[in-house]
């Protein structure tokens, strides 16, 4: 059976400067046999003009929001695009290397694994490349020990989540991108990996591009920077207060395909609820 991965990119046309480069490496990786990739990018702002830049793209799935709704918005709505097994975060500064999916995939033929990270360099202004060592030990990382190390670390995490790929299911189920002004993806992250295990390869597969217009260096993230690590702790506490826990099989769970809603019910006669007129 042909599995697939769902690349999530949210986009923004004011700050694209380096997205051709994030195109070219999307169309240059390769897929293991059995797998197949499709490309949800989502473009926030209310004048979208990226689609052009994409158009032609294999396994692309281009949608705009028209208009600002912020970063963590537009991944849940490029998430309910997604119709694969597998979801793999990109930010459209940053590429993946070479080889990333060939590498990163096959993890996930271990049903207890249901994220995986490779490592990252930083990618400079100036063209080179700048590594890091692996804050977490390589191979399998048990629940719970990614917010460990956070705990013990001041609310810093050691898991870089713009690199992430995840079992589609498990971030639906853990509410997607968390709605905070700022960490939105570690939010998510603290929830998914205090109940699933994962997997930290010691493959570099993709760069994180350093560049004056990133997201975090703005004004809003600064002011902001403790609120969404504060949340991503009280997720953690709170998970472990209630014992929430997996008691499925997320491996075996498959990405749903687009589902049908009707339309948004409408308030009755004389303002009242809609449902008392069905009375």
């Amino acid at each position: 059976m042909t599995r697939r991965v769902s690349i999530i990119t949210a986009a923004y046309a004011p700050l694209s400067d380096y997205f051709k480069a994030t195109i070219e490496s999307v169309t240059a990786q390769e897929l293991p046999d059995g797998w197949e990739l499709e490309w949800l990018v989502q473009e926030d702002g209310e004048h979208p003009d990226l689609e052009g830049m994409v158009a032609g793209v294999p396994g692309i799935k281009y949608a705009a929001n028209n208009a600002h709704t912020g970063i963590s918005a537009t991944r849940n709505l490029a998430l309910t695009r997604a119709t694969g097994d597998i979801v793999q975060v990109l930010d459209h500064d940053d590429v993946l290397l070479p080889g990333a999916l060939q590498t990163l995939l096959p993890r996930f033929d271990d049903p207890g694994i249901h994220w995986v990270v490779g490592q990252a360099d930083d990618l400079l202004p100036d063209g080179t490349r700048r590594e890091y060592e692996s804050a977490l030990p390589f191979g399998r990382v048990a629940a719970g020990a990614v917010n460990d190390w956070a705990i013990e670390h001041e609310g810093n995490w050691p898991i870089h989540c713009a690199g992430l790929l995840m079992r589609t299911q498990l971030v639906r189920a853990c509410g997607g991108w968390g709605g905070v002004p700022v960490d939105d993806d570690i939010v998510m992250f603290s929830g998914l990996s205090e109940i699933a295990d994962g997997y930290n390869d010691p493959a570099t597969t993709w760069l994180y591009r350093i560049h004056e217009r990133q997201t975090h260096k703005s004004a809003q993230w600064r002011e902001r920077s403790s609120d969404g690590r504060r949340v991503a702790m009280q997720r953690v506490e709170a998970l472990r207060a209630t014992g929430l826990a997996i008691t499925g099989d997320p491996a075996s769970a498959q990405a749903s395909h687009e589902i049908e809603v009707g339309p948004a019910a409408k308030e009755g006669t004389d303002g009242r609820p809609w449902w008392k007129d069905q009375a």
